[in-house]
């Protein structure tokens, strides 16, 4: 058996239409995301090394740590599309309804650490939109501070990398991410991600214990 898989989407490819559809999902989760995965395994069949590490040890390490800038770029690659699988969630599920806005415990530290939910919403979303080329916009949470913070890195960097930070949610701004449903029109399928936000999975990555702590 290979020692890296493939998981599996957290929800059907229809899921999260209208806003995104299944042709993308079907395209993004199963060309790309998938295509990741057998790279990573087509290297550790001749470095049995890599077999020995969980997919997140590879990439908490950083792209200086790899062997090759191919095992890095892999590895974090199909992490932080699993990220963003889990960042979202369908707008419209009877099993599980989707929260359309944080509240409680995160709510009031997004207050505390932009001023307001809406100026939160326009740094991330100013950040993802001008974003140079392909990459990761994020909300992650300052281990220094346990306020949080935008972030965004290129390319296959991920935010699990930096050691000073952990990642809270994440939004794919790599081409594929969206042209079929928006072609290059990023900030308009930017928009349409914040309709799909996973607030409880989001507040399922803040450590509240640090914020506590101020």
């Amino acid at each position: 058996m290979p020692p890296f898989t493939l998981d599996p989407l957290p929800y059907p490819l229809d899921a999260l239409s209208p806003h995104i559809s299944a042709e993308t999902l079907s395209l993004h989760y199963g060309k790309h995301h998938a295509g990741y995965i057998d790279k990573l395994n087509a290297l550790a069949a001749s470095d049995p090394s890599l077999a020995r590490q969980s997919l997140e040890q590879i990439v908490r390490a950083g792209p200086s740590a790899a062997r090759a800038p191919a095992v890095y770029n892999c590895a974090a690659q199909s992490w932080n599309h699993t990220f963003y699988w889990r960042s979202m969630a369908p707008p419209n599920s009877r099993n599980a309804p989707r929260a359309p806005a944080p509240s409680g415990r995160l709510a009031a530290l997004i207050d505390r650490s932009f001023g307001g939910f809406d100026r939160f919403k326009k740094e991330f979303s100013d950040r993802a939109a001008g974003h140079f080329g392909s990459g990761w916009a994020w909300l992650a949470q300052e281990k220094a501070t346990g306020l949080l913070v935008v972030r965004d890195t290129h390319d296959a960097v991920s935010a699990l990398s930096d050691p000073t930070i952990t990642p809270v949610l994440t939004c794919d701004v790599w081409e594929h991410a969206y042209y079929v449903d928006f072609r290059n029109a990023r900030p308009k399928y930017i928009e349409t991600w914040w309709a799909l936000v996973n607030w409880e999975f989001a507040e399922s990555n803040v450590d509240f214990s640090l914020v506590n702590k101020l």
